[in-house]
């Protein structure tokens, strides 16, 4: 699963990699991100109009995929992720697959691995090796009840199982989007099964590295550097 990431490239480094879409200068460094906040997101089209965000411009959605059709929002805290071998049949999620997708912006994310004789599981930070920003397949709705003003937009991380340098880690790991995937994974009117699943799959592991991390990071409102700085650990990965 994914249930905490970072976002705190600088413009530069976002422009590079993300210079089809718009960039706003102001974004805050975020090195804890945690379910239930909101997150980057570039969200695609879709062909009924009113439920259009900005295309190409990034919107902040809610982390957790809230249906339309659900009475309570409280059910997006369950649904932070998406399995993506089973996107086309869960009712959740189904129809997001086919008409709402997003980009979720991300330069890394954290998994919890078990130590041999530690009883607290050791915080694990998973990036590029080239330390450059990416985007995660990710899955948007829009909710709204009586006397909301506006609609809530949420999101959701789609997971697949890991690479061979994550599986002694986690079992699964998020959908990494090569670049040259985004727009193929933003356009509207797409036949998911056969356009797009192929797309959501392990990202190569010869480009990623893992490293531990302190058990600041455990703590949701913890939020710097400090997060993501390596930490000792014996036996890590042996």
């Amino acid at each position: 699963m994914c249930g905490r990431f970072t976002f705190a490239s600088d413009a530069e480094a976002l422009n590079q990699t993300f210079f089809n879409f718009a960039m706003p200068m102001d974004l805050s460094p975020r090195y804890n991100i945690s379910p239930t906040q909101d997150v980057a997101v570039i969200a695609n089209t879709p062909t009924d109009t009113a439920e259009r965000p900005e295309i190409g411009q990034i919107g902040f959605f809610h982390w957790g995929l809230i249906p339309s059709w659900a009475k309570d929002p409280k059910i997006g805290n369950r649904m932070i992720n998406a399995r993506s071998e089973t996107l086309a049949e869960k009712p959740s999620f189904r129809n997001a697959y086919k008409r709402r997708r997003c980009l979720i912006l991300a330069d890394g994310y954290y998994e919890w691995r078990k130590i041999p004789s530690d009883k607290l599981k050791q915080p694990v930070y998973i990036r590029l090796k080239s330390q450059k920003p990416f985007a995660l397949a990710g899955l948007w709705e829009v909710w709204q009840t009586d006397g909301m003003d506006e609609p809530l937009r949420s999101c959701t991380i789609i997971t697949c199982p890991p690479n061979t340098l994550l599986e002694e880690i986690h079992h699964r790991m998020p959908v990494i989007l090569p670049q040259d995937a985004y727009a193929e994974w933003l356009a509207p009117n797409q036949q998911p099964a056969d356009t797009l699943q192929p797309l959501l799959v392990p990202y190569p592991d010869a480009e990623m590295e893992a490293y531990p991390v302190s058990r600041f990071v455990n703590r949701p409102t913890n939020d710097s550097p400090e997060c993501i700085a390596p930490f000792e650990v014996s036996q890590f990965l042996n």
